[in-house]
This record gives structure tokens, sequence and C-alpha cells, in this order.
């Protein structure tokens, strides 16, 4: 997995993931992310390197909302990108956000199952749960 911290961007997939959200426009990239976390739920194994990225996805639309979990200082181009989009995220995009970071709890998470693994389980799930609340009061 490459995890360092359970934090959105606390991996190198996601990490990996941010260079090609700098070079976007727009929420596309955001959407793919999570509409793959979707595919992969109605294949019913959901890799783990998608939830990873689904993950920072939704942290990047907490941060465009004003909230996040995670200073995201190390992410320069992660910040150019959000200081200069000129959108608020559509409401259904922060609902599909939302619905996602549900699926990525699932018994068949593979991410979720690394993480019951980890001793920083307790602190993964408690930031997707943080993280669903900025989204929810954002939406």
């Amino acid at each position: 997995m490459g995890a360092w911290s359970h934090e959105p961007f606390g991996n190198d997939t996601a990490c990996d993931w941010a260079a090609e959200l700098e070079e976007s426009t727009g929420f596309v990239v955001i959407e793919q992310a999570l509409d793959q976390v979707i595919a992969d739920k109605n294949e019913d194994f959901i890799d783990a390197d998608d939830g990873s990225i689904a993950h920072a996805a939704a942290e990047v639309l907490a941060q465009i909302t004003g909230q996040g979990t995670q200073d995201l200082d190390f992410l320069d181009g992660v910040s150019q990108w959000i200081d200069q989009l000129d959108a608020r995220p559509p409401t259904a995009l922060i609902q599909k956000a939302i619905i996602v970071i549900d699926i990525l709890t699932q018994e068949n998470s593979e991410l979720d199952e690394l993480w019951q693994d980890s001793d920083d389980y307790e602190e993964w799930t408690q930031n997707l749960n943080e993280l669903k609340e900025i989204l929810k009061n954002a939406s």
C-alpha cells in the first residue's frame, strides 16, 4: 500500500494521483476516481489503489468547500489546483463522494482489509467519518 499516514494523501497511490489532478481542469478526474470505486463495488471487489485515490478525491472536494481533514502544504500542486478552481463542486458529486466513503469500509474493500491489519485502523475510519461529515454539511 505504501502508506505512511491514515490521512487521504498519506500514501504513494494518492500522491501519484495528485499529479494527474494537477494536470486536469474541472471535476472530471475527481469524478472518475469516485466512479471507479462504484464500478469496483459492482464487481464485488474494491481495489486498494482505487480506494486510496477515491479517499484523496473526497478530500479534495472537502478542501474546495473550505474544510479538509489534512494539511496539504506538502502538495503545492493540489493547493494551486484548488486555488485556481472557479466553481464549487456540484452537489451530485459531493453526494457521490459520501456514498463512496461508505463503500471504502465495506467487507469487500481491500483497502479496509489492509487498514484492519494495521495499528491505525481506528484513525483511518475516524478520518473517513470526519470527511463524510464535512461533505454532508457542504451538500
